[in-house]
């Protein structure tokens, strides 16, 4: 184990370090030697912080930085980090920036050319995707929007995207959208994760069409996974008939690389099938 092997010569700069999502035990070795280390910690709320450096015996000094104030903390938290400190960065539970505040910090940051280093722990995503069953290549749309308008544009533009898909939500605003993911997913599975890690965690899983027959306690915080389509896969493995027609008149006027580009303007279809059959074309004639 090589925990402690830089900790006394660590560099200065922001640590964008993760935090246990429910459990407390689940917070790494490294992160609570940095956090130990650093002149400053950023938090979200310091009463939730202030449970997990207790629970650990740490005492430093915490300046609340949340969606409502890290604009104005811009600057001293700048001028700290550039008289070399070295300050952390943490949110309630899991990844700061990843729907949580710190994109506005991490990006003065890179302006400022002041170092910037991860550390790595847990994830709801991560944690969500690896008992899910579903493939590993998926797309993460964090919290859904709260107009039904802006929720169906966004369904709209992933419906065919062929991988996981995964959402944070509150579980009292699920059976609210329960439609709108039928309408768009109804051929999927779907893995509702409540309270990660927390003592009432529970892991229901069911088709997406049967959605409407599950009961789900409103209470807590769920990540959603809906899964690939297979059926999805398997139509785009052959071209419709009307797309060959079109193909075929165009192979006379166009390149391959353009009808390639024509074909797949309307439709999320692999360019390699299309590419395929204008070379089988080419050949025949």
């Amino acid at each position: 184990m090589h925990v402690d092997e830089n900790l006394n010569n660590l560099k200065p700069g922001l640590y964008c370090v993760a935090t246990p999502i429910g459990n407390l035990g689940d917070i790494t070795l490294r992160a609570l030697e940095i956090i130990k280390n650093s002149d400053l910690i950023l938090c979200e709320d310091t009463r939730v912080s202030k449970k997990l450096l207790s629970k650990f015996k740490i005492s430093k000094k915490l300046i609340s930085n949340h969606k409502f104030n890290e604009n104005k903390n811009l600057n001293f938290i700048i001028e700290h980090l550039e008289n070399n400190k070295i300050i952390s960065i943490i949110s309630d539970a899991g990844t700061p920036a990843i729907s949580d505040p710190g994109r506005v910090l991490i990006n003065k940051c890179i302006e400022k050319n002041i170092n910037i280093y991860s550390v790595p722990g847990p994830s709801a995503v991560s944690a969500a995707i690896s008992v899910s069953g579903f493939s590993d290549q998926y797309l993460f749309c964090g919290f859904l929007p709260e107009k039904k308008t802006e929720l169906n544009k966004l369904f709209n533009s992933i419906t065919n995207i062929n991988c996981s898909i995964v959402f944070f939500i509150s579980p009292k605003k699920i059976n609210k959208i329960v439609d709108l993911i039928k309408k768009y997913f109804f051929n999927r599975n779907i893995l509702i994760c409540r309270e990660i890690t927390k003592f009432h965690e529970e892991y229901i899983r069911s088709r997406v069409k049967n959605l409407s027959e599950i009961s789900i306690s409103t209470k807590g915080e769920a990540t959603v996974v809906i899964s690939e389509d297979s059926n999805l896969k398997k139509n785009y493995l052959k071209l419709e008939e009307s797309d060959k027609k079109k193909i075929s008149r165009l192979i006379k006027k166009m390149t391959i690389k353009n009808i390639v580009r024509e074909i797949n303007k309307d439709k999320k279809f692999p360019k390699k099938i299309i590419y395929d059959y204008c070379l089988k074309l080419k050949n025949e004639n």
